[in-house]
């Protein structure tokens, strides 16, 4: 079978499958990130602005890290085919689309000259990102021109500076990571690099004055790559597609910032639900602590319980009832909108979530859960302590699954790994932080004293932003919810706390 190409195309006769436009566009787009969501989100959604006549660009992915799928995207010229399925109107709907507005992927460790080169084009006018929450920070290095920053920052700051001097325009930033203010963040970590690496008040000037950073929201289950389904589906296209991506029907990005960047984020003229507003905090609020949230707080520890995928955990009658209460019971009271609104919202991420064509795999959202749990789980426990006085046992139980799921050693090749029934699984997360819990997991097993453990791992700041000791009976609770896990099984505590 042959591989997807841009050669391929003219050849390709499908049914029901539509090929995004075929120009060849200038590059309007620098994208950190060639993962499935991007790919399945913002480059799905330039790829509509394209066929709507209304965007007229082509997007340059970037890949951050020195592992990633650039070689996969230049294989098949920057092509790949989507797959948005779910429940539409009552019945089943599927729609496949080969997405034509990626130009190619480019690696930061190996061709950081084209890289730089990309930034200075003259057509350029936005970049997208999507390093996940832990990406947006601080931290520290040298300016080294010539060569790739580490940070995503420190990349995009020497970028900035490089297309500065080329007496470039300024561009449009807009990061998906859900932190909140994203782009402000993003900002005040490039302002950083430039006082430290001594860059002088005009680069200062044109970040910020000609560069503008916009503040988002974005909403899309994508399950990624449909591993069991995908000789099925490169059968029925006709072509091998290793970059083969799934998402669910819907989507929607909010963005908050000046509506005269419409005319270069075009994407609601096309006829995308794109939401420009003075203040995404209110649908960020119920986006992340409900779907994001809802993830955080249940995949980890129904992972370890046996289950793979996020319709099976929810149809569990144990698990889903875990689920409910820390939606309806925990999460429901912390966001600050009307009781109908945050009811209808909280039942369709039920419906989300029981999408039987999603595939959505646990394994898949347990990256950088460290961050997420933080970011997604963490404000909600925090705000429920406040308003009722007490802990949200299932919130407070999400802290010690997380702790049992990155308890592992390390393999072969020096990558962390956790055990479980089913055979061995990744722990995709900070190296250091991971060896930092299993530093203190040593030191239990010497002394069976889970408080002290809960006790270690609760006061990293660098972890959670706060000592979360200082949290009324958090230690004690999240101490002897860990001690069940591990005595008893995940299920088996599970079943435990809500009969509590």
């Amino acid at each position: 079978m042959e591989r997807l190409t841009r050669k391929l195309l003219p050849s390709i006769q499908t049914k029901d499958l539509v090929i995004g436009p075929r120009e060849e566009y200038p590059v309007k787009v620098m994208q950190f990130g060639e993962g499935n969501f991007l790919r399945a989100f913002i480059d799905w959604m330039i790829d509509k602005s394209n066929e709507a006549g209304r965007f007229g660009g082509m997007v340059q992915l970037v890949q951050p890290l020195p592992q990633g799928m650039a070689d996969f995207i230049n294989e098949q010229d920057g092509l790949y085919t989507l797959i948005l399925r779910g429940m539409e109107n009552g019945a089943p709907a599927e729609y496949k689309r080969v997405i034509t507005c990626v130009k190619g992927c480019l690696k930061t460790d190996s061709e950081w000259d084209k890289v730089v080169e990309c930034a200075c084009l003259p057509s350029l006018e936005l970049v997208f990102s999507n390093t996940t929450e832990a990406g947006i920070e601080y931290r520290p290095e040298a300016y080294t021109p010539g060569k790739a920053q580490q940070t995503y920052p420190a990349k995009l700051a020497s970028l900035l500076y490089e297309r500065f001097k080329a007496g470039r325009k300024g561009l449009v930033i807009v990061p998906c990571e859900l932190i909140d203010k994203n782009g402000a963040k993003l900002r005040e970590c490039i302002l950083h690099y430039a006082a430290d690496w001594k860059l002088g008040d005009g680069f200062v000037k044109y970040v910020e004055n000609e560069c503008a950073f916009l503040n988002t929201l974005v909403d899309r289950i994508v399950a990624g790559y449909p591993r069991t389904e995908a000789a099925a589906y490169c059968e029925k296209l006709g072509y091998e597609d290793k970059l083969l991506d799934c998402g669910e029907l819907f989507h929607l990005f909010v963005i908050e910032g000046d509506e005269k960047f419409r005319k270069v984020i075009p994407f609601a003229e096309a006829g995308l639900n794109l939401v420009w507003t003075s203040n995404q905090t209110p649908y960020r609020s119920r986006k992340v602590r409900f779907l994001n949230g809802g993830h955080t707080s249940s995949v980890l520890a129904a992972y370890l319980a046996g289950f793979d995928f996020v319709d099976k955990m929810t149809a569990d009658p144990l698990f889903g009832r875990y689920l409910r209460t820390a939606l309806f019971d925990e999460v429901f009271p912390t966001v600050q909108l009307p009781d109908g609104e945050k009811k209808a919202f909280a039942e369709s991420i039920i419906d989300r979530f029981l999408n039987p064509f999603a595939n959505h795999q646990l394994i898949s959202i347990s990256l950088n859960s460290i961050s997420k749990w933080q970011v997604r789980v963490l404000p909600s426990l925090l705000d429920y302590v406040e308003l009722k006085g007490r802990l949200p046992k299932v919130l407070t139980f999400s802290f010690a699954a997380l702790l049992a799921f990155y308890r592992g050693t390390k393999n072969a090749d020096g990558k962390w790994i956790g055990k479980r029934a089913a055979g061995s699984y990744p722990i995709s997360d900070d190296d250091a932080k991971i060896t930092t819990i299993n530093a203190a997991y040593a030191e239990l097993d010497r002394s069976g004293d889970y408080r002290s453990f809960i006790e270690t791992i609760a006061s990293k700041t660098d972890f959670w932003d706060r000592d979360l000791n200082q949290v009324p009976g958090f230690t004690d609770a999240a101490a002897a919810y860990l001690k069940s896990i591990e005595d008893d099984g995940v299920a088996a505590a599970v079943r435990k706390l809500l009969e509590a």
